[in-house]
C-alpha cells in the first residue's frame, strides 16, 4: 500500500492501520467522568489546604502524548518502506555492426530531411542515430570506409556515447584525413573481424555505400563469404539517386552507379537482405525492416528493494510514551 505524499514509500502490513479506528474511542473514555470518590471529606474547608487546582490544560498535553505513542506504534506494526525498484536488462544477444562509406560522393545532395535538401551522408546519420536509438539492447559498432576501413567505435551498450560518435565521425570535415575511392571488399573483412570472436546470438554488419569497389584488395563477395563462415550476416543498403550529379567535395561531375548485383549476392550469401534507397523515407523504411528482421528476446528482472523504517516509528512511541510517563511522575504526580 502506498503511502500519500511520500513518493516511493509503503506500508508492508497495512492491516495493522485499521488499529488508528480505536483512537476515537480512547479519546472518548479518557474524557468521560470517573465514579464518585470512595472518602467523603465533611469539612470542606479541609480541601483547600490539599494544594492548588489541577492543571487541565497540561494533562490534555500529556494525553496528547500517549496518544502520539498509540499513534506511531500502530504506524510502526504497519511496516513503513522506502521502495526502489528497478528492472535488470540483459543484451538482446545482437551485435550490430555499422559500416558506413564516406567517399567523396557521398556529399551529393540528392535527399531531403522535411524540406531541407541534404547529401546522402547526413541523410544516413539522420537515419542510423533513429535506428540506434530503438535497439537499446544491442551492442552497436561503427566502421568509416572510403580507400580503407577505419574502425572507429566498439561494440558498445552505450547507446549515448555510440550515438555522439556518429555525430562526429560521419562528418565530411574528417573525410578529407581519408584515403579515396570504395573498398566495399576490405570494409565488409574489417566489420566481420570485429564480431569474429563475439558470443553473441546474431551477428550482423549493416553496408551502407553508393558506389562500386573501385579500390584494389579483397573483393566484396570474397569478404562477404568469408563473413557467412563465421555467421555474421550482411545487409546491404545502396543509397542514392541515379543520374549524373554535382560533387561538391571532389567539384566535378559524376554519373552515379550502382553495384547492385555484386550488394545483392553479398546479402545472399551471408542469409541477409539488400535494398535500394532512394530518398531518406526509403532508407528509415529499410532501417525498420532490418529492425524488425533483427529481433529477439530481452531478459529483463525487475528487483525491489525496501528498506524498514518500522524501528524508527518504534523509537517515537516509546519516546512518546516515557514522557507522557515521566510527567504523570513528576509534574502531575498527585499528593494524597
Amino acid at each position: 500500500m502506498e503511502i500519500p505524499l511520500l513518493r516511493d514509500f509503503a506500508f508492508a502490513e497495512p492491516w495493522y492501520l485499521l488499529g488508528l479506528l480505536a483512537l476515537p474511542f480512547l479519546a472518548f473514555a479518557k474524557g468521560r467522568k470517573g465514579p464518585a470518590p470512595a472518602v467523603a471529606f465533611s469539612p470542606l474547608q479541609l480541601l483547600v489546604s490539599l494544594g492548588s487546582v489541577a492543571r487541565s490544560r497540561f494533562g490534555r498535553f500529556v494525553a496528547a502524548l500517549f496518544y502520539l505513542g498509540f499513534i506511531a506504534a500502530i504506524l510502526g506494526l504497519a511496516r513503513p518502506q522506502k521502495i526502489n525498484a528497478y528492472e535488470n536488462q540483459t543484451a538482446s544477444g545482437i551485435e550490430i555492426t555499422l559500416t558506413v562509406d564516406v567517399s567523396y560522393s557521398m556529399s551529393i545532395e540528392d535527399f531531403w530531411i522535411g524540406k531541407r535538401n541534404v547529401d546522402r551522408l547526413e541523410a544516413a546519420r539522420h537515419v542510423i542515430t533513429q535506428f540506434v536509438a530503438g535497439r537499446t539492447s544491442d551492442r552497436v559498432g561503427l566502421v568509416i570506409f572510403s580507400g580503407r576501413p577505419h574502425a572507429v567505435a566498439p561494440l558498445t551498450l552505450d547507446h549515448e556515447w555510440i550515438q555522439n560518435t556518429i555525430n562526429t565521425e560521419l562528418r565530411f570535415r574528417d573525410v578529407n584525413e581519408l584515403e579515396q575511392g570504395t573498398a566495399i571488399g576490405t570494409a565488409v573483412a574489417a566489420s566481420a573481424k570485429r564480431l569474429m570472436n563475439r558470443e553473441a546470438k546474431s551477428r550482423i554488419v549493416v553496408l551502407i555505400t553508393d558506389g562500386v569497389q573501385t579500390s584494389p584488395g579483397l573483393t566484396p563477395v570474397e569478404a562477404a563469404k568469408l563473413a557467412s563462415t563465421l555467421g555474421i550476416k550482411v545487409y546491404t543498403i545502396a543509397i542514392g539517386t541515379e543520374g549524373t550529379h554535382y560533387v561538391p567535395l571532389a567539384r566535378s561531375q559524376m554519373e552515379q552507379t550502382f553495384d547492385l548485383k555484386t550488394l545483392q549476392e553479398i546479402a545472399q550469401v551471408t542469409g541477409a537482405k539488400s535494398y535500394l534507397a532512394r530518398d531518406t523515407d526509403a532508407l528509415e523504411r529499410i532501417f525498420a525492416d532490418i529492425d524488425q528482421l533483427e529481433k529477439t528476446e530481452i531478459v529483463t528482472q525487475r528487483i525491489v528493494e525496501a528498506k524498514d523504517y518500522f524501528s524508527w516509528c518504534i523509537a517515537a512511541a516509546l519516546a512518546f510514551v516515557t514522557l507522557g510517563l515521566g510527567f504523570n511522575a513528576t509534574l502531575l504526580r498527585g499528593i494524597p
